[in-house]
């Protein structure tokens, strides 16, 4: 596999690379390295639309660092489309996991009708390649996966996103094309969870909504843009509590709740990162030698172009009481 070395470290809230655009950065600690599973935007010039045809992703490429100040290594292709029998087109946000002395990589994509599904890929390293299951997730849909694997060795899989996502098109448990969101007035919908069996390659369960509430317990409501869950979950652990952070999509915000349980209900408690350049935003946090880190995207490399995107980390803080101080990365610098 061809490897990929940038002379210069990392620097905050700057591109990671610029040989490619990357988006949707799922970042994790293997081995003592860092390493970072993005998205690979197509460079193409075609037009954008609320069914987000214009992320035509096709591979995914694994990123590693072995800390901050050390370059960022492009390990080259790990996946392709082509090589994934059950999937049409769009290989969109992936993350990874280690259990049982492998390595899996999760990535949406839609199937041959159409529907997007959740696959897995397996390897003896986490910097791939990647071998591919023969079929999705037996009771997967939509897109986004993330998937933590808990201190007791459980594992669950977040996923879901709105509009392009599908995830409206699941209400009743079976795909629906033609269904819609809920009213402004009713709850949002949540992300959805399920516990992944010892193998990592199906769900012990049927996939259950996440509900997310205010502080006096009342659901966030579908008409509640600056709060309610559009798309890319993430769910990590710190002082005991799980903290589920997602993009609000429309107001293009990444905020967050937490619960006492992986599983919910969350309760809302913030803003993590401010809008950025270009109109999606997804990311994943880690923590890396007692700090901890936000990585994210933009659309700063190109210009503004949506779907030509790049990863970007910076440092994460929390207050004293757990809460997570809100970040602007532009005023970072």
């Amino acid at each position: 596999m061809e490897l990929t070395r940038l002379n210069d470290a990392p620097k905050p809230n700057q591109p990671l690379v610029t040989h490619l655009f990357t988006a949707d950065p799922s970042a994790h600690v293997f081995d003592g390295r860092i390493y970072i599973y993005p998205s690979h935007d197509v460079d193409h010039d075609g037009p954008d639309n609320d069914n987000g045809d214009q992320y035509a992703m096709e591979d995914y490429h694994v990123l590693s660092m072995a800390d901050f100040e050390s370059p960022v290594v492009d390990h080259g292709e790990v996946l392709h489309l082509r090589n994934v029998p059950w999937a049409s087109k769009q290989l969109w946000a992936p993350d990874a996991a280690y259990k049982n002395g492998r390595y899996y990589l999760f990535f949406p994509a839609r199937d041959r009708e159409g529907i997007f599904r959740i696959g897995a890929a397996t390897s003896p390293s986490p910097a791939g390649p990647f071998e591919p299951q023969p079929s999705y997730i037996e009771g997967s849909f939509s897109i986004d996966p993330a998937v933590l694997v808990d201190d007791d060795g459980q594992s669950y899989m977040y996923f879901g996103g709105l509009w392009g996502g599908q995830l409206e098109k699941w209400q009743t448990g079976v795909f629906r094309p033609d269904a819609e969101g809920p009213a402004p007035d009713a709850p949002a919908l949540g992300p959805r969870v399920a516990r992944l069996s010892d193998d990592m390659l199906s769900l012990r369960e049927a996939p259950r909504e996440i509900a997310i509430v205010d502080e006096e317990g009342s659901p966030i409501l579908a008409g509640d843009e600056d709060r309610r869950y559009f798309e890319g979950p993430w769910v990590h652990k710190y002082n005991g509590w799980y903290y589920l952070s997602y993009s609000t999509g429309t107001t293009h915000k990444l905020v967050y709740a937490v619960s006492r349980d992986p599983m919910g209900p969350y309760t809302f408690k913030g803003t993590i990162l401010t809008p950025v350049i270009g109109w999606t935003t997804h990311h994943s946090i880690v923590e890396f030698r007692g700090k901890w880190y936000l990585f994210y995207h933009d659309s700063s490399l190109s210009g503004g172009v949506n779907h030509k995107r790049c990863v970007k980390y910076t440092e994460l803080r929390y207050n004293e009481d757990g809460t997570i101080r809100t970040i602007d990365p532009y005023a970072e610098g």
